[in-house]
Protein backbone atom coordinates (compact mmCIF):
# COMPACT_ATOMS: atom_id res chain seq x y z
CA UNK A 1 0.00 0.00 0.00
CA UNK A 2 1.14 3.63 -1.21
CA UNK A 3 2.02 5.35 2.43
CA UNK A 4 0.94 8.74 1.36
CA UNK A 5 -2.21 7.31 0.67
CA UNK A 6 -2.96 6.29 4.77
CA UNK A 7 -5.33 8.12 6.26
CA UNK A 8 -4.13 11.60 8.42
CA UNK A 9 -0.81 11.95 6.25
CA UNK A 10 -0.85 14.51 3.45
CA UNK A 11 0.47 13.14 0.06
CA UNK A 12 3.86 14.14 -0.52
CA UNK A 13 5.22 16.34 -3.30
CA UNK A 14 8.66 16.69 -4.95
CA UNK A 15 9.82 19.89 -5.25
CA UNK A 16 10.67 21.12 -8.81
CA UNK A 17 14.62 21.74 -9.04
CA UNK A 18 15.90 25.58 -9.43
CA UNK A 19 16.20 26.62 -12.25
CA UNK A 20 20.17 27.18 -13.64
CA UNK A 21 20.55 31.00 -14.01
CA UNK A 22 21.95 31.70 -17.64
CA UNK A 23 25.73 32.71 -17.83
CA UNK A 24 27.08 36.20 -17.51
CA UNK A 25 28.11 36.12 -21.20
CA UNK A 26 23.98 35.05 -22.66
CA UNK A 27 22.87 38.70 -21.11
CA UNK A 28 25.17 40.88 -23.37
CA UNK A 29 23.55 43.43 -25.45
CA UNK A 30 25.15 41.56 -28.29
CA UNK A 31 23.14 38.74 -28.22
CA UNK A 32 19.51 40.96 -28.35
CA UNK A 33 16.97 40.43 -30.84
CA UNK A 34 18.89 42.97 -33.15
CA UNK A 35 22.14 41.51 -33.32
CA UNK A 36 21.34 37.99 -33.20
CA UNK A 37 20.60 37.90 -37.53
CA UNK A 38 23.83 39.60 -37.80
CA UNK A 39 25.47 36.42 -35.65
CA UNK A 40 23.31 34.33 -37.91
CA UNK A 41 24.51 35.32 -41.27
CA UNK A 42 27.81 36.06 -40.19
CA UNK A 43 28.86 32.18 -41.78
CA UNK A 44 28.54 33.40 -45.13
CA UNK A 45 30.50 36.86 -44.70
CA UNK A 46 33.39 35.06 -43.01
CA UNK A 47 33.46 32.28 -45.96
CA UNK A 48 33.07 35.17 -48.48
CA UNK A 49 35.81 37.33 -47.29
CA UNK A 50 38.44 33.93 -46.56
CA UNK A 51 38.07 32.75 -49.99
CA UNK A 52 36.17 35.22 -52.55
CA UNK A 53 36.96 38.83 -51.10
CA UNK A 54 41.08 37.83 -49.90
CA UNK A 55 41.82 36.00 -53.18
CA UNK A 56 40.46 39.11 -55.24
CA UNK A 57 42.38 41.91 -53.57
CA UNK A 58 45.44 39.51 -53.33
CA UNK A 59 45.48 38.88 -56.54
CA UNK A 60 45.31 42.31 -57.45
CA UNK A 61 47.99 43.17 -55.19
CA UNK A 62 50.21 40.15 -56.72
CA UNK A 63 49.37 41.63 -60.33
CA UNK A 64 52.69 44.51 -59.57
CA UNK A 65 55.16 41.93 -58.21
CA UNK A 66 57.21 38.81 -59.08
CA UNK A 67 56.82 36.37 -56.96
CA UNK A 68 57.99 32.41 -56.59
CA UNK A 69 55.45 30.88 -54.32
CA UNK A 70 58.02 28.28 -53.16
CA UNK A 71 60.33 31.34 -51.55
CA UNK A 72 57.52 31.86 -49.16
CA UNK A 73 55.76 35.64 -49.10
CA UNK A 74 59.09 37.51 -48.09
CA UNK A 75 59.99 36.49 -51.74
CA UNK A 76 57.56 39.10 -53.24
CA UNK A 77 59.02 41.70 -55.57
CA UNK A 78 57.51 44.60 -56.52
CA UNK A 79 57.67 45.32 -60.44
CA UNK A 80 55.02 48.21 -60.79
CA UNK A 81 53.00 47.78 -64.02
CA UNK A 82 55.83 45.48 -65.23
CA UNK A 83 53.84 42.30 -65.80
CA UNK A 84 50.54 43.95 -67.73
CA UNK A 85 53.36 45.84 -69.64
CA UNK A 86 54.64 42.95 -70.75
CA UNK A 87 51.42 41.03 -71.14
CA UNK A 88 50.49 43.46 -73.34
CA UNK A 89 53.39 43.99 -75.08
CA UNK A 90 56.14 41.30 -75.33
CA UNK A 91 53.99 38.13 -74.88
CA UNK A 92 52.86 36.71 -77.80
CA UNK A 93 51.48 33.76 -76.19
CA UNK A 94 48.63 35.85 -74.56
CA UNK A 95 48.23 37.90 -77.84
CA UNK A 96 47.81 34.62 -79.74
CA UNK A 97 45.28 32.91 -76.62
CA UNK A 98 43.50 36.31 -76.55
CA UNK A 99 42.90 36.31 -80.36
CA UNK A 100 41.69 32.63 -79.62
CA UNK A 101 39.43 33.61 -76.92
CA UNK A 102 37.65 36.06 -79.08
CA UNK A 103 37.65 33.96 -82.31
CA UNK A 104 35.58 31.14 -80.08
CA UNK A 105 33.38 33.86 -78.17
CA UNK A 106 31.98 35.41 -82.00
CA UNK A 107 32.13 32.18 -83.55
CA UNK A 108 30.47 30.22 -80.96
CA UNK A 109 28.07 32.97 -79.06
CA UNK A 110 26.57 34.34 -81.97
CA UNK A 111 24.94 31.72 -83.09
CA UNK A 112 23.70 30.13 -79.85
CA UNK A 113 21.14 33.36 -79.59
CA UNK A 114 20.34 33.28 -83.60
CA UNK A 115 19.50 29.50 -82.69
CA UNK A 116 17.98 29.94 -79.29
CA UNK A 117 15.49 32.68 -80.04
CA UNK A 118 13.70 31.04 -83.18
CA UNK A 119 13.93 27.75 -81.45
CA UNK A 120 12.26 29.34 -78.20
CA UNK A 121 9.46 30.64 -80.38
CA UNK A 122 8.59 27.55 -82.10
CA UNK A 123 8.47 25.70 -78.53
CA UNK A 124 6.51 28.60 -77.14
CA UNK A 125 3.75 28.55 -79.97
CA UNK A 126 4.18 25.14 -81.49
CA UNK A 127 4.51 22.62 -78.75
CA UNK A 128 1.72 21.87 -76.25
CA UNK A 129 1.69 19.06 -74.81
CA UNK A 130 5.53 17.66 -75.19
CA UNK A 131 6.92 21.35 -74.85
CA UNK A 132 8.61 19.87 -71.52
CA UNK A 133 10.25 16.85 -72.83
CA UNK A 134 11.47 18.81 -76.03
CA UNK A 135 12.98 21.53 -73.60
CA UNK A 136 14.08 19.44 -71.18
CA UNK A 137 16.21 17.50 -73.92
CA UNK A 138 17.73 20.38 -75.55
CA UNK A 139 18.68 21.65 -71.85
CA UNK A 140 20.14 18.04 -71.13
CA UNK A 141 23.69 19.47 -72.78
CA UNK A 142 24.28 22.44 -70.89
CA UNK A 143 23.78 20.42 -67.37
CA UNK A 144 25.72 17.39 -68.28
CA UNK A 145 29.23 17.30 -66.90
CA UNK A 146 31.57 19.48 -69.26
CA UNK A 147 34.36 15.95 -68.52
CA UNK A 148 31.99 13.53 -70.51
CA UNK A 149 31.27 16.25 -72.82
CA UNK A 150 34.53 16.75 -73.81
CA UNK A 151 35.11 13.04 -73.91
CA UNK A 152 32.27 12.08 -76.08
CA UNK A 153 33.35 14.64 -78.29
CA UNK A 154 37.50 13.72 -78.63
CA UNK A 155 36.44 10.46 -79.22
CA UNK A 156 33.86 11.59 -81.99
CA UNK A 157 36.75 14.00 -83.60
CA UNK A 158 39.17 11.10 -83.28
CA UNK A 159 41.67 11.11 -86.43
CA UNK A 160 41.68 7.38 -86.93
CA UNK A 161 38.73 6.04 -85.16
CA UNK A 162 36.13 9.15 -84.69
CA UNK A 163 33.02 8.76 -86.34
CA UNK A 164 33.17 12.07 -88.33
CA UNK A 165 36.80 10.95 -90.16
CA UNK A 166 34.79 8.08 -90.84
CA UNK A 167 31.91 9.97 -92.18
CA UNK A 168 34.05 12.48 -94.14
CA UNK A 169 36.63 10.01 -95.52
CA UNK A 170 34.40 8.88 -98.22
CA UNK A 171 33.42 11.46 -99.60
CA UNK A 172 35.09 12.97 -102.33
CA UNK A 173 38.47 10.68 -101.10
CA UNK A 174 39.14 13.34 -98.18
CA UNK A 175 42.02 12.38 -95.94
CA UNK A 176 41.82 11.73 -92.59
CA UNK A 177 41.56 15.20 -90.60
CA UNK A 178 43.68 15.84 -87.10
CA UNK A 179 41.59 17.47 -85.52
CA UNK A 180 43.10 17.96 -82.10
CA UNK A 181 46.60 17.45 -81.11
CA UNK A 182 49.85 17.91 -82.72
CA UNK A 183 50.62 14.02 -83.35
CA UNK A 184 47.91 14.32 -84.89
CA UNK A 185 48.76 17.17 -87.66
CA UNK A 186 49.03 14.90 -90.76
CA UNK A 187 47.36 15.51 -94.01
CA UNK A 188 44.51 18.05 -93.39
CA UNK A 189 45.50 18.52 -89.50
CA UNK A 190 45.18 22.12 -89.61
CA UNK A 191 44.88 24.65 -86.59
CA UNK A 192 41.39 26.26 -88.04
CA UNK A 193 39.89 22.95 -87.37
CA UNK A 194 40.71 22.78 -84.17
CA UNK A 195 38.87 26.21 -83.51
CA UNK A 196 35.66 25.44 -85.48
CA UNK A 197 35.31 21.72 -83.36
CA UNK A 198 36.01 23.65 -80.07
CA UNK A 199 33.42 26.22 -81.08
CA UNK A 200 31.04 23.60 -82.00
CA UNK A 201 31.09 21.94 -78.89
CA UNK A 202 30.53 25.37 -77.21
CA UNK A 203 27.62 25.74 -79.15
CA UNK A 204 25.81 22.48 -79.17
CA UNK A 205 26.33 22.83 -74.79
CA UNK A 206 24.62 26.17 -74.37
CA UNK A 207 22.20 26.64 -77.24
CA UNK A 208 20.06 24.96 -75.10
CA UNK A 209 20.82 26.95 -72.57
CA UNK A 210 19.66 29.72 -73.86
CA UNK A 211 16.26 28.48 -75.56
CA UNK A 212 15.09 28.10 -71.71
CA UNK A 213 16.09 31.76 -70.50
CA UNK A 214 14.17 33.10 -73.80
CA UNK A 215 11.30 30.60 -73.51
CA UNK A 216 10.62 31.91 -69.82
CA UNK A 217 10.61 34.97 -70.85
CA UNK A 218 7.62 34.46 -73.86
CA UNK A 219 5.56 32.99 -71.16
CA UNK A 220 5.31 36.05 -69.30
CA UNK A 221 4.38 37.94 -72.95
CA UNK A 222 0.23 38.08 -72.76
CA UNK A 223 -1.73 36.05 -74.93
CA UNK A 224 -3.76 38.88 -75.87
CA UNK A 225 -0.52 40.79 -77.90
CA UNK A 226 -0.78 37.75 -80.08
CA UNK A 227 -4.53 37.58 -80.42
CA UNK A 228 -4.61 41.26 -81.52
CA UNK A 229 -2.32 41.01 -83.88
CA UNK A 230 -3.65 37.75 -85.49
CA UNK A 231 -7.32 39.53 -86.21
CA UNK A 232 -5.19 42.51 -88.08
CA UNK A 233 -3.74 39.44 -90.44
CA UNK A 234 0.05 39.41 -88.50
CA UNK A 235 1.96 36.49 -89.75
CA UNK A 236 3.48 33.81 -87.30
CA UNK A 237 7.20 36.09 -88.41
CA UNK A 238 5.59 39.51 -88.08
CA UNK A 239 4.45 38.61 -84.63
CA UNK A 240 7.58 37.55 -83.63
CA UNK A 241 9.70 40.97 -85.34
CA UNK A 242 7.13 43.45 -83.68
CA UNK A 243 5.64 41.70 -80.73
CA UNK A 244 7.88 39.42 -79.44
CA UNK A 245 11.90 40.99 -80.01
CA UNK A 246 10.44 44.21 -78.62
CA UNK A 247 9.79 42.49 -75.20
CA UNK A 248 12.35 40.59 -75.08
CA UNK A 249 14.95 42.81 -74.99
CA UNK A 250 15.52 42.43 -71.31
CA UNK A 251 15.93 38.89 -71.54
CA UNK A 252 18.16 39.29 -74.83
CA UNK A 253 20.43 41.77 -72.77
CA UNK A 254 20.56 39.23 -70.00
CA UNK A 255 21.40 36.14 -71.95
CA UNK A 256 23.76 37.92 -74.16
CA UNK A 257 25.88 39.13 -70.81
CA UNK A 258 25.90 35.65 -69.55
CA UNK A 259 27.20 34.62 -72.91
CA UNK A 260 29.75 37.16 -73.03
CA UNK A 261 31.21 36.59 -70.01
CA UNK A 262 31.49 32.81 -70.12
CA UNK A 263 32.90 32.77 -73.39
CA UNK A 264 35.62 35.33 -72.93
CA UNK A 265 36.38 33.37 -69.83
CA UNK A 266 36.36 29.68 -71.44
CA UNK A 267 38.42 27.03 -69.94
CA UNK A 268 36.87 23.99 -69.46
CA UNK A 269 36.17 22.71 -72.97
CA UNK A 270 39.32 23.47 -74.82
CA UNK A 271 41.36 22.32 -71.98
CA UNK A 272 39.82 18.80 -71.62
CA UNK A 273 39.49 18.53 -75.26
CA UNK A 274 43.30 20.01 -76.41
CA UNK A 275 44.57 17.46 -73.24
CA UNK A 276 45.57 21.20 -71.94
CA UNK A 277 48.22 21.45 -74.79
CA UNK A 278 45.61 23.76 -76.86
CA UNK A 279 45.85 22.02 -79.24
CA UNK A 280 47.66 21.82 -83.11
CA UNK A 281 49.78 25.49 -82.92
CA UNK A 282 47.73 26.51 -80.20
CA UNK A 283 44.85 26.97 -81.78
CA UNK A 284 42.61 25.90 -78.73
CA UNK A 285 44.63 27.89 -76.30
CA UNK A 286 42.32 30.57 -74.59
CA UNK A 287 43.47 33.42 -72.70
CA UNK A 288 42.42 31.62 -69.25
CA UNK A 289 44.42 28.46 -70.48
CA UNK A 290 47.22 30.67 -71.02
CA UNK A 291 46.72 32.32 -67.39
CA UNK A 292 46.45 28.98 -66.16
CA UNK A 293 49.68 27.75 -67.62
CA UNK A 294 51.24 30.77 -66.76
CA UNK A 295 50.56 29.89 -63.00
CA UNK A 296 50.83 26.53 -62.86
CA UNK A 297 53.07 25.41 -65.17
CA UNK A 298 56.00 28.59 -65.37
CA UNK A 299 55.23 29.46 -61.59
CA UNK A 300 55.02 32.93 -62.60
CA UNK A 301 52.13 33.83 -60.42
CA UNK A 302 52.55 37.80 -61.07
CA UNK A 303 52.27 37.64 -64.50
CA UNK A 304 48.88 35.24 -64.67
CA UNK A 305 47.45 38.13 -62.32
CA UNK A 306 48.29 40.46 -64.72
CA UNK A 307 46.13 38.72 -67.27
CA UNK A 308 43.43 37.98 -65.03
CA UNK A 309 42.82 41.56 -64.50
CA UNK A 310 43.41 42.38 -67.73
CA UNK A 311 40.44 39.90 -68.54
CA UNK A 312 38.80 41.20 -66.22
CA UNK A 313 38.63 44.74 -68.00
CA UNK A 314 38.25 43.04 -71.42
CA UNK A 315 35.04 41.15 -69.83
CA UNK A 316 33.68 44.60 -68.28
CA UNK A 317 34.50 46.47 -71.74
CA UNK A 318 32.01 43.85 -73.64
CA UNK A 319 29.69 43.84 -70.91
CA UNK A 320 29.60 47.77 -70.82
CA UNK A 321 28.78 47.91 -74.50
CA UNK A 322 26.53 45.16 -74.63
CA UNK A 323 24.64 47.36 -71.67
CA UNK A 324 25.08 50.40 -74.14
CA UNK A 325 23.31 48.15 -77.26
CA UNK A 326 20.58 46.14 -75.43
CA UNK A 327 19.95 47.40 -72.05
CA UNK A 328 19.68 51.40 -72.23
CA UNK A 329 16.02 52.22 -71.83
CA UNK A 330 14.39 53.20 -75.39
CA UNK A 331 11.11 55.38 -75.33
Amino acid sequence: MNPNTLAGTAPVTERAPAATPRPAWWRRPWLSRRSAPYLFISPFFILFAVFGLFPLLFSFYLSFHRWDPAAGLEAMRWVGLENYVYSLRDDDWFHKSLYNTLWLAVVSGLPQHLVALPLAFFFHRALKRSRNFVVGLYFLPFITSTVAVSLVFSSLFSRDFGVVNAVLTPLHDLPLIGWLFPEQNIDWGQPGYTKWMIAFVVWWRYVGWNAVLYLSAMQTIPRDLYEAAEMDGAKGWQQFRYITLPLLRPMIFFAVTLTIIGNLQLFEEPFILTGGTGGIDQAGKTAAMHMYATAFVDGDFGTASAVAWLLFLMIAAATWANHRLLGGRRD
